[in-house]
């Protein structure tokens, strides 16, 4: 058994001790420990999470359907908003069906050791996030990793796995925008790969749903890529604004999960007016109105950082001393920015993150720009 209080010194020594404070007011705008700070920590891409039409959606679900699920689907059945806004993320993702989960989390747990088990082989990309690394464990399959994003270095992994069986199942799992860095993989070499190899995708677009795409669905919503993904985990807490998470698959895989994800089968379901409220955000995210935010959102990363494509803006310290320090001066210029250090990254590459929103005011940024570059000389991607 670990000794808490020895524990707790050894990671404060390290620079990596992490402790929760309180944030008041909703929005980009927020005050913290009696400082108003603009804040560049929130993964609200679009600025659905203050909006007014979700926010009335959500003031509906409550009066229609109550506070809670109080039950598990599979023990109580399911509220009708659950089923909908499943009816919804399948036809939006292009899938049979889709599964809604408690969390992006949840659902990695739920769905990848449902998936693959002893016997088979996943092949995750090094940076993968921890829920896909934990729910691989949890799994029991054979886990690889590859390099991030070396393509050349995933089709050798292929070539020799199916060269020592040749009928085994292999998982690719990967993610469309990489939490922490926020560059693409490439998909499209990724999905060739994987039909060569008789292998399936698992593709975590948790970060892609809101900015990238024909419709604003993720990296996979092209017509080059559409139906070639075999399952797209996503999140409903980043850019829809809410909470919880989802699965998008074929019909028969989505009937497996509702019987073998564990985290599904044994958790209450989430609460039926965030269910409601989530198709009130994906509406918007596919509309007119989605299109306005997501230029305002190519906007203002273009102000911050103008070789970047995606609303994550990393600016590499080092050590973890160096980004807390940054950290803290940063909201010293009342910018709230987290430092982010291992295991989050791998260790040396401690950074500021900048999560950039369609709700941020362009002189704003702006300015977190000027603040940026006094103090760094230049923003750096990794």
């Amino acid at each position: 058994m670990r000794n808490p209080a020895e524990s707790l010194r050894q990671i404060s020594a390290d620079g990596l001790l992490r402790k929760l404070r309180t944030i008041e007011a909703p929005g980009m705008r927020i005050a913290r420990e009696g400082r108003e700070l603009w804040n560049f920590a929130s993964n609200d891409y679009l600025g659905l999470a203050g909006h007014p039409a979700v926010a009335e959606a959500l003031i509906e679900g409550v009066q229609q359907f109550g506070a809670g699920a109080t039950a598990s689907r599979l023990v109580s059945g399911s509220h009708s908003p659950h089923l909908q806004l499943e009816e919804d993320i399948a036809a939006a993702k292009h899938a049979e069906a889709a599964l809604a989960f408690s969390s992006g989390f949840a659902a990695a747990m739920g769905a990848i050791p449902a998936i693959v088990g002893k016997g088979d082989t996943i092949v995750l990309d090094k940076l993968c996030h921890a829920s896909l690394v934990d729910a691989a464990r949890l799994s029991g399959a054979t886990i690889r990793v590859f390099p991030h994003n070396r393509v050349e270095k995933l089709r050798q992994l292929l070539e020799s796995i199916r060269k020592k069986d040749a009928a085994s199942h292999i998982l690719v799992v990967t993610e469309s925008v990489f939490s922490m860095d926020g560059d693409l993989c490439p998909l499209a070499e990724i999905l060739d790969l994987t039909e060569q190899f008789d292998a399936d995708l698992f593709l975590d677009e948790a970060h892609a749903v809101g900015v990238l795409g024909e419709t604003g669905m993720g990296l996979a919503d092209d017509a080059a890529f559409r139906k070639r993904v075999a399952f797209q985990m996503g999140t409903l807490s980043k850019s829809v604004g809410l909470s919880g998470g989802y699965i998008a698959a074929s019909r028969e895989w989505i009937d497996l999960f509702i019987n073998r994800a564990r985290s599904f089968i044994y958790s209450t379901a989430p609460p039926p007016t965030i269910a409601h409220a989530a198709r009130r955000s994906l509406e918007i995210i596919r509309s007119s109105e989605g299109d306005t935010l997501r230029s305002a959102l190519r906007f203002n990363i273009s102000l911050l950082d103008p070789q970047q494509t995606t609303p994550i803006v990393p600016v590499i310290c080092g050590s973890n001393a160096s980004a807390i320090d940054a950290s803290g001066r940063m909201e010293d210029n009342g910018f709230l920015i987290p430092a982010i250090r291992w295991p989050t990254v791998p260790r040396g590459s401690a950074r500021l993150r900048a999560s950039l929103s369609a709700a941020h005011p362009a002189d704003v940024v702006r300015e977190l720009r000027t603040r940026l570059d006094e103090m760094f000389y230049k923003t750096q991607s990794p």
